[in-house]
């Protein structure tokens, strides 16, 4: 493959743009490559400038359940867009999403939007704090819940990948307020509590923890943490923005059967677009202006673009009857066929999996229950695995600690496409 248009467009992008990228991840900085620059895409496809096509499994990070560009979507967001692209007032749009999403998610009574996941995640917290009168929340070592100051103290995603997880200019007193735990120790969170517990207003986590790549929590763990909020009155808080809509129409919640307090959630309920929101028992959300005293506002929130694409993807998510029998079926098919190339190759790995959300990870470990588990993969051969995954025309994630996103729109012969590059790539790194 030849990649001089994209290599010619990241020099010109680094001239105006901090590192020549808007999200720190695109920059391929961790696998030792220039960014492909994408021109178009459609379905499973993506084209980059140099015409390279290659079989998508990243879906935007998510979002993209029937992939890209799906012909519904685009007509729903064309026929917003002609009505008017922003009004900054209420239109009908904002309440049937929220009316769909209170719908299909469990513990949603109420529900705000807002125009991204991390401003979701940082609203959240800003309730808890406002509904409880407390200031420290509780977080885990490896789960990213956006760019918020608080947020930025062990994180996962982009973070990690670049190694810089306690990002500069995060103040000692944001800094305090933040509890770490780790992810899939109850015992670790208990300490926290009997030690803070009347100071800790929320324990947030993502239920299935997909930026420090997946991680599969025990149900022993959401249930224990549910259980340990409700006795000393903190709220539990799922950042289910990734795993909303993606593993079940309830989203996490559902398909584990424990119910927060608060969600948010982002991507999927965009169609595409930039959303976010967040929700949950009436008697919280409305501690919320202009009926309560916590404040959040933004120009943008509830955007009609977004609404409409929203809307038509959740539309799709209640009319496909077989969506999550078909992703579970795609996606098992997949991490079957890489488990046997790893058992022939002999390269070690761990794949974990929940539903349609997937990682490889290069490791000797037994398993990858949490972040220190996690950090043991070897980041040297995940740079050439996803090197000769892209030459292969399969465009992964460039980091070891994120996703792989299998959609409903995958066919059965790009999965095999998909194991058969698979195979390749292992050989390749064995020779």
């Amino acid at each position: 493959m030849q990649f001089k248009q994209s290599i010619a467009a990241f020099e010109r992008a680094q001239k105006s743009i901090p590192g020549g990228v808007n999200s720190p991840v695109r920059a391929f900085k961790s696998v030792g490559l220039n960014p492909v620059f994408v021109k178009r895409a459609k379905g499973t496809t993506i084209t980059d400038l140099d015409g390279n096509q290659y079989i998508d499994c990243l879906a935007s990070w998510g979002p993209l359940l029937f992939g890209h560009a799906y012909d519904q979507i685009l007509t729903a967001i064309s026929e917003a867009a002609v009505k008017g692209t922003s009004f900054g007032a209420p239109s009908e749009y904002e309440t049937e999403m929220a009316e769909r999403i209170i719908k299909m998610v469990p513990s949603i009574e109420m529900v705000r939007m807002v125009s991204s996941g991390t401003e979701a995640t940082m609203s959240a917290i800003r309730l808890a704090r406002g509904y409880t009168g407390r200031e420290a929340f509780v977080k885990f070592a490896g789960n990213y819940h956006g760019h918020g100051d608080s947020f930025l103290i062990k994180a996962g995603s982009g973070a990690m990948t670049l190694g810089i997880p306690n990002s500069p200019g995060i103040t000692v007193g944001t800094a305090k307020d933040t509890l770490m735990a780790e992810y899939n120790n109850l015992a670790s969170v208990e300490k926290l509590f009997k030690e803070k517990g009347n100071e800790i207003a929320a324990v947030i986590l993502e239920p299935v923890a997909g930026n420090m790549g997946v991680v599969v929590p025990t149900k022993e763990f959401l249930q224990g943490l549910r259980d340990l909020t409700t006795k000393y009155g903190a709220l539990l808080i799922f950042d289910e923005v990734i795993t909303g809509f993606r593993l079940a129409k309830g989203g996490a919640q559902e398909y584990y059967g424990v119910m927060p307090d608060l969600t948010t959630l982002g991507k999927i309920i965009g169609g595409g677009l930039p959303v976010g929101a967040y929700g949950g028992r009436k008697e919280i959300m409305e501690m919320m202006a202009p009926v309560g005293p916590v404040y959040q506002a933004g120009t943008l929130s509830g955007n009609p673009l977004a609404m409409a694409a929203g809307i038509t993807m959740l539309k799709l998510v209640e009319e496909t009857k077989d969506l999550y029998t078909e992703l579970e079926r795609k996606s098992a098919k997949l991490e079957q066929g890489i488990r046997k190339n790893l058992e022939a190759t002999g390269v070690p790995g761990v794949i974990n999996r929940v539903g349609s959300m997937m990682t490889l990870f290069f490791t000797s470990a037994k398993q990858v229950t949490n972040l220190e588990e996690a950090m043991t993969a070897d980041t040297s051969k995940y740079a050439n695995y996803f090197k000769h995954s892209l030459e292969s025309g399969i465009y992964l994630a460039p980091s070891q600690f994120e996703c792989l996103f299998v959609s409903y729109a995958h066919t059965d012969d790009e999965i095999e496409r998909m194991i058969a590059a698979n195979l390749q790539a292992l050989k390749q790194m064995k020779n």
